[in-house]
């Protein structure tokens, strides 16, 4: 029910927004904690959409075989998961710092609202790409205790990523929208139309990315990783056409979870080579 390849999407970039706040290496205590917020967001956040999609995913054919649809999970067990990844989440914020717990109701509500936002707007990927967005920006405030512009620029980017790689992903599921009155931009703009969205918001996402690393003093390490991360994503989008979307789960969980890896690593050890700007 929960996906590692889910959580890989977003584990990196909260580390990434850990190594930009504090300019090198978190504390052990510091990285368990950001860890351990990580592991109950996401958990409670994946629990909570196969809940609510719970009577979509039953008339999905690419879903019916989720854990729910099948009954190899009770509503119940799932109701009390949602509880206690959710007190994950606020205990380890607590133990972060007094800000972090102060907002991390806020990043709950965040990442729940998505799972309605495609029963009301096409606009649903973007509201995504936020609570996935809320990982490095958690991170930084866990970190400095304070919010300033370059996580928000970096969560922007993480945004946008996302929602582009999810019109991508929600290209499969066209008929299935259209029959259930559900959201999307391949709904309503078309899959060749999407596709293109997709690339717009990946282009962007590098802009914005090239700039937070001029920004932030990042180095020929860290532009070597954005350079391959941007061969990745072009590599990516060849292996979806308009009427043909076979390779659509590759290049939504394989090549995604090695942009993130990718992108975190090589910018961590840019700042560790070249320390505090």
């Amino acid at each position: 029910m929960v996906k590692i390849e889910h959580t890989i999407f977003a584990l990196p970039f909260a580390f990434l927004g850990a190594f930009l706040a504090v300019r090198g290496l978190p504390n052990l205590r510091q990285i368990g904690w950001i860890v351990l917020a990580m592991i109950g967001a996401r958990s409670a956040a994946m629990a909570f959409n196969r809940l609510v999609d719970l009577p979509f995913d039953a008339r999905n054919p690419r879903t019916a075989n989720r854990a729910l649809p099948r009954k190899q999970l009770s509503k119940g067990f799932v109701i009390l998961f949602i509880a206690i990844s959710s007190a994950v989440l606020v205990f380890a914020a607590a133990m972060l710092n007094p800000l972090s717990l102060k907002l991390s109701p806020l990043a709950l509500g965040i990442i729940f609202f998505y799972s309605f936002t495609k029963r009301i707007t096409w606009f649903a990927h973007m509201f995504l790409g936020i609570s996935l967005a809320c990982a490095p920006i958690g991170a930084w405030i866990a970190l400095k205790g304070t919010l300033s512009a370059a996580p928000l620029v970096l969560g922007l980017a993480v945004a946008l990523w996302v929602a582009g790689f999810d019109i991508i992903y929600a290209c499969q599921d066209v008929e299935f929208d259209r029959k259930e009155s559900l959201f999307s931009v391949p709904k309503r703009f078309g899959i060749r139309a999407a596709l293109w969205i997709s690339v717009i918001l990946h282009l962007i996402m590098l802009g914005i990315l090239a700039c937070l690393f001029v920004q932030e003093g990042i180095g020929y390490i860290g532009f070597s990783g954005l350079i391959l991360v941007g061969l990745l994503l072009a590599y990516e989008h060849s292996l979806v056409r308009p009427k043909d979307l076979s390779r659509a789960n590759t290049a939504f969980f394989t090549i995604n979870g090695w942009i993130s890896i990718l992108l975190c690593v090589t910018t961590a050890i840019d700042i560790l080579w070249n320390g505090p700007k």
